[in-house]
């Protein structure tokens, strides 16, 4: 399996800074972003991304409003939201806007790992089965079935 394809979002930079570093170090592919629309900007380059690990607090475009216009344009790329205490009640609320989890910050990197290795799976999964129905389709449509 490709490794998986992160992106890491959040506004403050030292945190993007030493999360890169130790998904890296277990052979992560990481893009940062520290804002919701520098995220959808790099989602538009990079439609292959498995997992966006997403702060929910942010200035701007917070990470709910981020969850919903990264579900809307990109339905197979998992969402895992990192909140603090504050703001668990919108983690929860990501949940039922289609974030795949949600982690406390500060995470635990053996977790977040665990959680990315399970979103990437389940987003791989879906896209087999996409890639599936459309050979079958094209097959039935030439009589091949």
């Amino acid at each position: 399996m490709m490794n998986p394809l992160v992106l890491l979002v959040d506004d403050e930079v030292p945190f993007v800074e030493t999360m890169t570093k130790r998904l890296k170090k277990r052979d992560l592919v990481v893009n940062t972003a520290y804002s919701g629309q520098e995220a959808l900007d790099i989602l538009d380059k990079h439609r292959n991304t498995d997992v966006v690990i997403l702060d929910v607090k942010m200035p701007g475009m917070d990470g709910i409003e981020t969850l919903e216009k990264i579900k809307k344009s990109y339905p197979l790329t998992e969402v895992v939201m990192l909140t603090g205490h504050a703001t668990v009640e919108s983690a929860i609320e990501g949940m039922k806007k289609g974030a795949y989890d949600y982690l406390m910050k500060p995470c635990d990197i053996e977790q977040l790992m665990q959680k990315v290795e399970e979103a990437t799976q389940k987003k791989r999964i879906h896209e087999d089965k996409i890639r599936e129905a459309k050979v079958k389709e094209a097959m039935s449509m030439h009589g091949l079935e």
